[in-house]
């Protein structure tokens, strides 16, 4: 029914009041108000407008003043439709306040489902069409993790989904937030609508690290897509990496260094293991190994890096060398040392020896 058709029942019994109230100056009862209230709560439910409620109301008013409606005054008839309308409009928004509740409550149970793989797949892809998503399709995630945990209502989320709609509008783009972190979940194949995201969140969270899982499809897509971006902040972290933004896709060579966790560890320790020998420790010369590998194998840039001359780096090499075995400069030797080298970040080695 339009809104402009409001019915009758949403005014049952205001013109009695209007006429008895308004007719002696009295203030509007306890009961009298409670059933404004109650209507109020039937009309938001129905879903009608307020403002069209209330000029139904202000029609029934106009009645009231016509000649023979009555010998009240004006002061007297619009205090009396200040009590009632003020009275309706509250049962009104607290009816909208308790869907809104119910709203939020459900949508974060979807998206706790849906982030989670928890619930049948099929009920999800159905309530997934309540939120603007096809499951059936292809989607992909993107994790925005800053120095403080945000949630919901926090100015970042709702500041980064302005951005997004002003650019984009309503193209199946759903954002959350999950443990702290802004979540964005888009169409798979709308690169830019994540690259965007990721521009955004990272201003938003003061210069916080976002990762963006690879397409995935179907309804458990979302969840795959969600923990290759967890996963890609957790080797950031883990490495040190600098990038601003990471996506799943560029890492995928570290989860197959890791997927034999032993054979990684027997690496390390077999050609790092000797570093413990070394003055200081082995991690000064991790260090340098580090930075020797990340500038490209590149003497001067490693030095620059590490605030050192370029003898001071060559030395350490040669040290290395002495110690392992294995020359950094040679391309035969360096492959096995940069590979042992990550394992040995993402292992945590030397500090974590087990």
């Amino acid at each position: 029914m339009a809104d402009r058709d409001i019915p009758e029942e949403y005014l049952d019994g205001f013109a009695g009041i209007l006429t008895e109230a308004s007719a002696t100056g009295r203030r509007l009862t306890r009961d009298e108000l409670d059933s404004r209230r109650a209507l109020g709560e039937r009309a938001a439910e129905a879903g009608h407008g307020l403002r069209v409620l209330v000029a139904a109301h202000l029609a029934a008013t106009r009645e009231s003043l016509r000649p023979g409606g009555g010998n009240a005054s004006a002061d007297q008839i619009l205090a009396t439709v200040e009590q009632a309308v003020d009275a309706f409009a509250e049962g009104y928004e607290r009816a909208q306040r308790i869907a809104v509740r119910q709203e939020s409550t459900a949508r974060r149970e979807f998206i706790d489902d849906l982030l989670y793989g928890r619930s049948d797949l099929g009920l999800l892809a159905q309530r997934a069409e309540r939120f603007g998503l096809r499951l059936s399709y292809e989607h992909a995630v993107a994790v925005a993790q800053g120095e403080i945990a945000h949630d919901e209502g926090d100015p970042a989320p709702r500041e980064v989904e302005r951005a997004l709609i002003s650019r984009f509008g309503d193209r199946s783009i759903l954002l959350t937030t999950k443990d702290g972190r802004l979540v964005c979940i888009a169409p798979g194949d709308q690169d830019e609508i994540l690259a965007y995201f990721a521009k955004q969140a990272h201003a938003a969270t003061d210069g916080g690290r976002v990762a963006i899982g690879r397409p995935q499809p179907g309804p458990g897509g979302v969840v795959q897509s969600y923990e290759e971006a967890l996963n890609a902040l957790d080797l950031a972290e883990r490495l040190e990496m600098d990038d601003p933004v990471l996506r799943a896709a560029d890492l995928l060579v570290y989860p197959v260094l890791t997927r034999d966790r032993q054979a990684m560890a027997d690496l390390v320790q077999s050609a790092l293991g000797p570093l413990r020998e070394a003055r200081g420790g082995a991690q000064p010369l991790m260090d340098t190994l580090t930075a020797y590998f990340d500038s490209g194998c590149v003497a001067a840039e490693a030095a620059r890096r590490m605030a050192l001359s370029v003898r001071a780096l060559t030395y350490r090499l040669e040290r290395i060398h002495r110690l392992t075995g294995a020359d950094p400069a040679d391309p035969v030797h360096r492959y096995m040392l940069q590979t042992a080298v990550i394992g040995a970040r993402l292992l945590d080695w030397p500090d974590d020896d087990s």
